[in-house]
C-alpha cells in the first residue's frame, strides 16, 4: 500500500512516519507532500491508498484538500493528523468524508486504532 503524508512541517512528516512504523505500518510505501496543493498533485500522480493530512497548511488546507478530492470523485481513504481535535473539527472532517481525526500528541496506539480497519 502507498500512504501519502501531507504536512507543511518536514519534522512533523517524519514524526508521523516514525509513529506509523512504531504502530506496525512501516512496510508500506510512503510519499510526502509539503502542503495541500502539493498533496492534491501527488494524489493524482501517485494514486495513494491512504492520505494522512494535517489540517492547517498553506496553499490549500487539509479540509480544502479533502473537499477537492471528494469533489473530483476521489474516494481515497483520508484521515487527519492535526494539533486540534475539537468536536466541531471532527464533525466537519466526518461530513467532508474523512474516516478519522487523530489529534496531536498521538501515540502508535492511536494510529493502530484509527487505521486497523483501513490497512
Amino acid at each position: 500500500m502507498k500512504i501519502l503524508i501531507a504536512d507543511d512541517s518536514r519534522v512533523m512528516r517524519q514524526i508521523v512516519l516514525r509513529t506509523m512504523r512504531q504502530a506496525g505500518f512501516g512496510h508500506h510505501d510512503f510519499v510526502e507532500a509539503t502542503d495541500g496543493a502539493d498533496a492534491l498533485d501527488k494524489v493524482a500522480a501517485e494514486s495513494p491508498d491512504l492520505v494522512l493530512s494535517d489540517w492547517n497548511m498553506p496553499n490549500k488546507t487539509g479540509i480544502e484538500l479533502l473537499r477537492a478530492l471528494r469533489g473530483s470523485g476521489s474516494t481515497v481513504p483520508f484521515g487527519f493528523v492535526t494539533s486540534e481535535g475539537s468536536d466541531e473539527m471532527r464533525q466537519t472532517a466526518q461530513a467532508a468524508g474523512a474516516m478519522f481525526l487523530i489529534a496531536k500528541p498521538f501515540t502508535p496506539e492511536s494510529f493502530s486504532d484509527a487505521l486497523s480497519g483501513v490497512l
